[in-house]
């Protein structure tokens, strides 16, 4: 934790820098926010620099020209309140579904956060509406498709803005829309006015995409370790080889997260007497006729590759959550530079807004999110077919066998999920020239990183019907006369599993377990 990301009593300090999990509890979870008062310093002299600028008459974008491919067209800047409204108006041509509240509100987030780096120029007005946003349970309702991440989310943010005007509408975490007046009266603001140069201060900025990635690294994580606990409960109840899970893999093949997942793996089956702890090669052969066994020596690669497949997309996660960090404390607009030895403020025009980074790591991620939805289907596949499955009913039915499928149909519905989380082809290189070739790149982030909440979802629906495998499968082993005994953790997971869906007797429909599951999921842990 920065220094300067400090937590009290409900409230969170913010100066330059916040984690992934305090930005999340502030978003979602109704974590307060103050702000330090270096950061209001530093807030107040870039707005002072930015006043000397329009002073000046200096020819800055934005200020004293048009925009986009039209800033060879220059204002005067006694235009200037009129040019930022026209700006906001032009930008707001959003269209599809809202943003989720939550989404909406780490969008407002990641503004407030690069705007506290003291170098947009933003006026105490702006700030204040942004932290008294966050302070409060609502969020502006902003349309969810729109921009290309290019000069930042500016089609978003300028929805964000109307809203600050007291002309979009709110939503509180139920969804109970709030007209915009009556939500400015309620949360004691008066309606934004733009005259300094707030508008671009305001839509300037990759904080769309940065929120919605802030959101996906926090969700990611535990989607990662129910991969991990799913995968130990099924080792129990294949009866897998623990050999594979070795420390010294790890120390041979040092990447991080390998070695983390195996270790997690190991301690899972803790006390578990349903896993072969034995290493196969101190088994002696000598006195043994050759042939063909019943059991190979050595488990399919859905378990004994688990820490290689789930450790990759673990540390790749790490490195998406490493660059997601350093945008959400970035300066992403235009920028108002301190004063430089005494000659003044200085103007730079480059590319701060391109949200290029966002793009490639949400990308990756979602190759991450695949693959882990990849691992759980070919895990349930395993279970669930007899030839496989160590000796398991057929789909792991109940009841008289033909007559009843067990899990065949959910079985299908994991491998349809699967193939439509394939189907989406990454954003980031889908550039396409626009805004009168002025953004002849574009990064399409804010599309890739709401692709990654799609992919999300779908990864917790296929993960949701692993366990209610796996959780029958604990059952009707529970029923031998082994009375071998599960691990702990396996145990804890079929008691979580049990409180959303009941053990399959009989077949019954069951999408409406696989969905209330899959959205435990998504907000828990794996309980321990």
């Amino acid at each position: 934790m920065s220094l300067r990301e400090t937590t009290q009593k409900d409230c969170i300090i913010l100066d330059r820098q916040v984690s992934i999990a305090n930005a999340k509890a502030i978003i979602s979870a109704g974590m307060g926010i103050e702000i330090h008062p270096e950061a209001l310093v530093r807030c107040t002299a870039a707005h002072d620099r930015l006043q000397r600028v329009i002073a000046e008459d200096r020819h800055v974008y934005g200020l004293t020209t048009g925009f986009g491919s039209l800033a060879n067209r220059l204002v005067d800047k006694a235009s200037g309140a009129i040019l930022q409204q026209n700006l906001v108006h032009h930008l707001a041509s959003g269209v599809g579904p809202s943003m989720s509240w939550e989404n909406a509100r780490a969008m407002v987030f990641a503004r407030l956060m690069s705007i506290l780096q003291g170098a947009s120029g933003a006026s105490s007005s702006a700030i204040n509406a942004l932290i008294t946003v966050i302070n409060s349970q609502l969020a502006p309702v902003v349309p969810s498709q729109g921009t290309v991440g290019a000069s930042g989310d500016l089609t978003p943010l300028a929805h964000m803005v109307l809203c600050f005007q007291g002309r979009g509408d709110f939503t509180d975490e139920n969804g109970h829309l709030i007209g915009g007046q009556q939500a400015l009266a309620q949360l004691g603001l008066p309606a934004i006015d733009l005259a300094h140069r707030d508008g671009l201060a305001l839509v300037n900025g990759t904080s769309a995409m940065t929120g919605i990635a802030v959101l996906n690294a926090d969700r990611a994580e535990r989607a990662v370790a129910w991969s991990i606990t799913l995968t130990a409960a099924l080792a129990e109840v294949q009866n897998a080889r623990t050999e594979a899970w070795h420390a010294a893999f790890g120390v041979l093949r040092p990447h991080a997260r390998q070695a983390e997942t195996a270790r997690l793996l190991r301690a899972a089956l803790h006390g578990s007497e349903r896993v072969a702890r034995g290493h196969l090669a101190d088994r002696i052969l000598t006195d043994i006729a050759r042939g063909t066994e019943q059991r190979a020596g050595q488990d399919a690669y859905s378990l004994r590759c688990a820490p290689q497949v789930i450790g990759a997309v673990w540390d790749m996660l790490d490195w998406h959550n490493q660059v997601v960090t350093t945008e959400l404390n970035a300066v992403t607009d235009n920028p108002i530079f301190p004063d430089q030895e005494g000659e003044g403020a200085l103007v730079l025009h480059g590319g701060n807004f391109m949200g290029q980074h966002i793009g490639l790591a949400s990308d990756a991620l979602a190759n991450g999110i695949d693959v882990l939805a990849g691992l759980a289907e070919r895990q349930i596949a395993r279970l669930t077919d007899e030839t496989l499955n160590r000796g398991l009913p057929a789909f792991l039915h109940l009841g008289a066998p033909g007559l009843n499928s067990g899990f065949m149909g959910a079985q299908v519905t994991a491998t349809a999920l699967l193939a439509e989380m394939r189907t989406g082809t990454a954003a980031s290189v889908q550039s396409i020239s626009t805004n009168g070739a002025n953004q002849d790149v574009v990064s399409m982030g804010t599309i890739a990183a709401r692709q990654v909440q799609h992919k999300l979802d779908m990864l917790a629906q296929v993960q949701a019907i692993l366990a209610l495998c796996v959780a029958q499968a604990m059952d009707i082993l529970a029923e031998d006369n082994t009375q071998l005994a599960f691990s702990t953790s396996a145990l804890r997971l079929l008691n979580y599993v049990r409180d959303y869906s009941a053990p399959l007797i009989q077949d019954r429909p069951l999408g409406q377990d696989i969905t209330a599951l899959a959205k435990a999921f998504a907000n828990d842990a794996p309980p321990s």
